[in-house]
């Protein structure tokens, strides 16, 4: 008999508890159905203290970071909010880093992505980042990768962008230990409706339609993904027409078709997201990401940004520097 697999989930303040529930259910599954401890996990914590989930849930964790060295676990994945930060990152990204040159698997789901990186730990690797995240994730890491797969396991790094995927992975562990009966036998259980590959791309909601961008019409895809290389450097829409093939009034009209909207408020909420994920979970000032976006300066984008979501970024921000300081997360730069 083989012995167990030991999984650590190191919660910061403010992880999403769907992503824990999402791990360990299936493995407490595989566990009952097979009649054999074949999955054991503890909770950690940066210094053993309780942990407040996004929802306000209060969680007691087993050990501290520290005390991971000797807990003998195969692997250690990271669960936080993008904003979370260790109260003395030096001395836990030294026992991340530890964990690592020990042969430990690291991985973060969601949220986590963000301090495994600071950690220098994604370096060399690509990295699933979920879409919401995507902006802030792309301007703190510029040299990471960041992939739409919903999983990646790159090596010994293995990283989840939401709960369903965290559970498709869970499953992923559960085949390759127990079989391809158990992990099916554990997938009805909890009636999931299907086992993604590992190479699936994210759901990605379309403004207003109430679908995902994998249901558009291939020409409204294309367009779609120019629009999404083009966010600091805006293309105009008829270039995007021609390079789809497709007459500008005839783009037009498929585009509000498929989606609702014209081309052009398409493209503009898109780069409104982008700059709301940075006004959401970075430091860079409002200037700034305006910037990042395409505008020449934060006025527009401001006039913008309250038009599509009700609030002015700057305000958004102020709102938010106090739950992110009760978060343990550094307040982003006026």
């Amino acid at each position: 008999m083989t012995a167990p697999a030991h999984l650590g989930f190191l919660l910061m303040d403010g992880f999403p508890m769907a992503c824990l529930t999402s791990a360990i259910e299936p493995l407490r599954a595989a566990n009952e159905i097979t009649g054999r401890q074949e999955f054991t996990w503890r909770l950690l914590s940066e210094t053993g203290a309780p942990v407040r989930s996004s929802a306000e849930v209060r969680f007691d964790p087993d050990l501290a970071l520290e005390a991971a060295q000797g807990a003998g676990l195969d692997y250690v994945m990271l669960l936080s909010s993008p904003t979370s930060r260790f109260a003395n990152p030096r001395h836990a990204f030294g026992q991340l880093r530890w964990l690592d040159r020990s042969g430990v698997v690291l991985g973060a789901f969601s949220g986590g992505i963000f301090p495994l990186a600071r950690a220098g730990l994604l370096a060399g690797h690509r990295a699933s980042v979920h879409w919401c995240y995507e902006a802030a994730f792309k301007a703190e890491f510029p040299d990471i990768e960041a992939s739409p797969s919903a999983i990646l396991r790159d090596r010994r790094r293995y990283t989840v962008s939401g709960a369903g995927a965290v559970f498709d992975l869970m499953l992923r562990l559960i085949e390759e230990r127990l079989g391809r009966d158990t992990m099916t036998e554990v997938a009805c259980w909890f009636q999931h409706p299907f086992v993604r590959d590992e190479d699936a791309s994210q759901k990605v909601p379309v403004a207003r339609q109430g679908g995902t961008d994998d249901m558009l019409p291939d020409p409204i895809r294309a367009a779609i993904r120019i629009f999404e290389d083009h966010i600091e450097d805006p293309v105009q829409i008829a270039d995007v027409a021609a390079a789809v093939d497709l007459s500008e009034r005839h783009l037009e009209r498929c585009f509000k078709q498929a989606t609702g909207q014209s081309p052009l408020k398409y493209y503009r909420l898109l780069r409104l997201k982008k700059a709301r994920q940075r006004v959401l979970y970075s430091t860079d000032t409002i200037t700034e990401i305006a910037q990042s976006v395409g505008y020449a300066s934060s006025t527009p984008m401001a006039r913008h940004y309250a038009e599509a979501f009700g609030v002015n970024p700057n305000d958004e921000r102020r709102r938010l520097n106090g739950l992110r300081g009760l978060a343990g997360a550094l307040p982003p730069r006026d």
